[in-house]
């Protein structure tokens, strides 16, 4: 098998490709891929040339930190909890050569190869002012969406394939509906700046294309949060 990965050696290098033989079980993760290539001595390319490590981000390995985020055979996915056997398993002819085509999202700054800095999303909900400033007792009704809310990795693939989201634009998808409803449920009646927050980082901007929940890794009901959010 063929892993074809775009590769940067740094925010400020050009990106290029880059192609390794893989030859284990079909019963492993991208993340098991990336692993095994790097686990040699000494790692050469497709041709034959020596090639540096490949850099990816992982903590987990479990689908529970979001840090293996990256695009695979054109699907934003965790390498980690995306199996060979299953991407195989697509191809639309089964004489087809199965390559596994490894890209870091697109809408991060590239750190490099496939790491990118997703600390922008912590960074903007900080400057639209995401968070707790006065906890109230919310109602027990909550707290079944409050628990499902809370399991967002920030992971980014929600904002991958948002139609609406752009570096840099005052729109924050899919974490921003989400952080707002969990803050407002928490907050009492002191809602009011939350609330304008929401309308200008997320209501003003969101189509409503609903890509978010298709591809959540943790499958968080974003639909909800935004009509809590719009009932207030």
């Amino acid at each position: 098998m063929i892993v074809k990965i775009k590769r940067q050696l740094s925010p400020f290098s050009e990106p290029y490709w880059e192609s390794f033989k893989y030859e284990g079980p079909d019963d492993n993760t991208v993340a098991g891929v990336l692993d095994s290539l790097n686990y040699r001595d000494d790692i050469y390319d497709v041709d034959g040339k020596e090639s540096r490590r490949i850099n990816w981000e992982c903590s987990c390995m479990q689908g529970l930190c979001g840090g293996c985020a990256m695009v695979i055979n054109s699907k934003p996915s965790l390498a980690c909890t995306t199996m060979l056997s299953e991407l195989k398993s697509r191809k639309k002819h089964s004489k087809d050569v199965f390559q596994l085509i490894l890209e870091p999202l697109s809408k991060f700054p590239v750190i490099s190869d496939l790491v990118v800095d997703r600390s922008v999303i912590f960074e903007k909900l900080k400057k639209a002012e995401v968070f707790l400033k006065k906890y109230e007792t919310s109602s027990p009704k909550e707290y079944e969406h409050q628990y499902s809310v809370a399991k967002c990795l920030k992971c980014g693939l929600c904002l991958e394939v948002c139609p609406n989201y752009v570096q840099g634009d005052r729109f924050l998808g899919a974490p921003m509906a989400n952080d707002c409803y969990l803050i407002a449920s928490k907050s009492g009646k002191d809602i009011d700046a939350i609330k304008e927050s929401y309308g200008e980082h997320f209501a003003a901007g969101c189509s409503k294309s609903l890509s978010c929940m298709d591809i959540c890794p943790m499958r968080i009901p974003t639909l909800s949060s935004m009509a809590k959010m719009n009932r207030l």
